[in-house]
């Protein structure tokens, strides 16, 4: 897991991750530290999501649009709207 701790540190930088120990539940906590030490953004990850490579991909990609929601860079309004745009005419979800 050091491995996959450097790769999300590498991902989401300048943010640090921290990995927790594997929860009763199979989980584990994914905490994103800023510059100074503050927690920014804490999830509940499997540990299937951080072996797989697909799944980590996806992984990352939500925690950078997550980020991005916490640092004021993009509404929450905006990814419905998007997801709203890329659904195919015709099609309601």
């Amino acid at each position: 897991m050091e491995r996959i701790c450097s790769l999300l540190n590498d991902a989401l930088s300048p943010y640090h991750a921290r990995l927790d120990d594997v929860d009763a539940r199979g989980n584990r906590q994914l905490t994103l530290l800023d510059a100074q030490g503050n927690e920014v953004l804490r999830r509940a990850v499997s540990v299937r999501q951080l072996q797989e490579q697909r799944l980590l991909v996806d992984l990352v990609d939500g925690l950078h649009r997550d980020l991005q929601i916490v640092e004021g860079r993009l509404q929450p309004c905006v990814i419905a709207a998007l997801q709203h745009r890329q659904q195919p005419q015709g099609t309601f979800a």
